[in-house]
């Protein structure tokens, strides 16, 4: 009896930012072209003296998010996930719980947080040490850019001359 290998796996860093419900949008595309399953990732990890948040009751880290996931999926999908879309809370670095996830994965899908000019040539920190470490093909997905209309420019065909 022949046995039927599992999906594909694309798993995908999600921070809530533009840049990576984007990294979610392209690898929904590029899975269902492959017939692949999506893991939408969010990771998180207890900040340095979070004991003292503990004692005072504050201790929503896991259950922000998992906001910020539901969210970035919302914005990413609508109300309802596609069949082969999940998501995943995972308590720990994003960088190496990331890095460690490649090894079950056939693709790894990032968004870079770049500011723009010189700037927007680096990537993130994480994204970089999963281009540098992941042991799967990283897709690095930048923010779509914003689609408002911008002001009309002296010396083009769209800037209007007023006469008093």
């Amino acid at each position: 009896m022949a046995t039927r290998a599992r999906p594909e796996k694309i798993i995908v860093g999600v921070d809530g930012s533009d840049a990576s419900i984007e990294a979610l949008r392209q690898a929904y595309r590029l899975a269902s072209a492959l017939g692949a399953n999506v893991e939408g990732w969010i990771c998180w990890d207890f900040p340095a003296g979070h004991e003292a948040y503990e004692m005072m009751g504050r201790d929503g880290f896991s259950h922000q998010a998992s906001e910020i996931l539901h969210d970035a999926m919302t914005k990413a999908f609508g109300p309802e996930l596609p069949r082969n879309v999940h998501t995943r809370l995972v308590l720990g670095r994003a960088r190496q719980s990331l890095i460690d996830a490649s090894r079950f994965a056939s693709l790894l899908v990032v968004g870079r947080r770049g500011h723009g000019g010189f700037n927007g040539l680096l990537l993130g920190s994480v994204s970089a040490a999963c281009v540098a470490h992941a042991l799967c093909p990283v897709l690095v997905v930048h923010a779509p850019e914003s689609k408002e209309p911008s002001e009309p420019r002296p010396g083009t065909s769209e800037a209007v001359t007023r006469n008093p």
